[in-house]
């Protein structure tokens, strides 16, 4: 007896995605829960019976739940394997079912959706004018950049004035609204950095040491926490401590004490060629913006929505976006997240096009280049990387730089020096 196939026919698509409508008819359903049952009745072990040889009946009422689920999964592997290959398809991550129908007796009914790696279509890799906008680094920005190297040398040391922003200062805030509220453990930190309410730190800014404060504080209207947003609450706030940072002089001690370097000259020099070296490497990224952005227009690449919703869920589960929060960060940072994806479609396809995939002798070459810098073995940097779930990362690194080469060597580069 011929069992009848599996219909899978496109439902819905797009440059990034496919949804497929699937059905599978009653008699191919019986065929997949007989396997399963047999498979079940193998290894099946129940009282009074030998492994293997309990009744196929009696399989089918004892594991019927775990039979069907079984043989579901079967028949949506099976889907799957048979709409990629029928359709050539490169996914991205694995597939969604939707709108599933299993009933007993009945065809198993269901959508099959999947994200697809898209076909850019790249009539124009070159001939585009872009400007290289180097900042030179100023006397200014290298002083700054000592100056927070003092900073961070700087111990916090107790002063008997009024805080003031930048000081570190030590309070209790007493929630009054709640009666059955107790004394809590004092709270720190140091006052502009945004880590309490504005109207708390202007409190605290105008108290003595010792001194409290009584009254009402107000949660701004764009509060992390929607439920606090424009509300208002009742504290009192006692100031117990106040320290400031007493930055220890720019000597030639201090420079040894920091790294490597004989005299504050010497340190200013090294600060100087960090700082310019960043700036090489901002402009080298101004460049390659621009290259994405003329090659994006000049072709006329778009990012599929399906695509670029993915992302966005990515990226808020990545950094922990509550559920209440997401849309307010979808509606924030889809722009940049879809700017990043175009980037990444793009320099794919010419990589791909080009065939500028990093070879495993290049990662060899750059491992070796990170161990001789580290002064470790290359298998040891290896092991981390690879623990760390980085290699992938390199080898994305070295195809991108490659992939970057290729396409600034077809077009012109004007060098544009300028003072911040």
């Amino acid at each position: 007896m011929t069992v009848p196939d599996i219909q899978i026919t496109v439902a819905a698509q797009d440059a990034a995605s496919r949804t497929f409508a699937v059905s599978v008819p009653a008699e191919r359903v019986r065929r997949a829960e007989d396997d399963a049952t047999s498979e079940f009745a193998t290894h099946a072990r129940l009282p009074g019976f030998r492994k293997g040889k309990v009744p196929r009946d009696v399989v089918r009422r004892r594991f019927a739940d775990a039979i069907r689920q079984s043989a579901l999964e079967d028949l949506i592997r099976l889907t799957w394997e048979k709409a990629r290959e029928r359709e050539s398809l490169q996914p991205i991550g694995d597939p969604q079912i939707r709108n599933l129908k299993f009933d007993a007796g009945a065809p198993l009914t269901f959508e099959l959706q999947v994200d697809v790696k898209p076909e850019l279509q790249l009539a124009r890799l070159g001939g585009f004018r872009l400007s290289r906008h180097h900042h030179r680094v100023t006397d200014e920005q290298v002083e700054a950049q000592i100056l927070t190297l003092r900073e961070q040398k700087a111990p916090w040391v107790p002063v008997a004035e009024r805080a003031k922003p930048g000081d570190l200062v030590e309070a209790t805030v007493l929630n009054l609204a709640d009666p059955a509220a107790e004394a809590t453990e004092p709270v720190r930190f140091v006052l502009g950095q945004g880590r309490a309410l504005a109207d708390l730190e202007g409190h605290l800014m105008a108290l003595d040491i010792g001194g409290i404060w009584e009254g009402a504080i107000r949660f701004p209207d764009d509060h992390p926490e929607a439920a606090r947003r424009g509300q208002s609450r009742r504290v009192r706030v006692t100031l117990h401590e106040v320290k400031r940072q007493a930055l220890p002089d720019l000597t030639d001690d201090f420079a040894r004490e920091v790294g490597s370097f004989e005299t504050v000259e010497d340190l200013r020099k090294a600060v100087r060629g960090d700082l310019d070296a960043s700036a090489v490497r901002e402009a080298d990224a101004g460049v390659r913006a621009q290259l994405i952005e003329q090659l994006a227009a000049a072709n006329n690449v778009a990012v599929p929505p399906s695509l670029r919703d993915r992302a966005v869920v990515a990226y808020a589960k990545a950094y922990g976006i509550p559920d209440d929060q997401f849309q307010r960060f979808a509606n924030e940072m889809a722009p940049v997240i879809e700017a990043g994806v175009r980037r990444d479609l793009i320099l794919d396809a010419v990589a791909e096009r080009a065939k500028l995939a990093c070879t495993a002798a290049e990662l060899d070459a750059r491992v070796a280049e990170l161990a001789q810098r580290r002064g470790e073995a290359p298998g040891a940097v290896y092991a981390t990387l690879e623990k760390a779930g980085r290699l992938r990362e390199l080898e994305r690194s070295i195809t991108e730089e490659k992939t970057f080469a290729h396409l600034l060597a077809q077009s012109e580069i004007e060098d544009a020096h300028a003072a911040r």
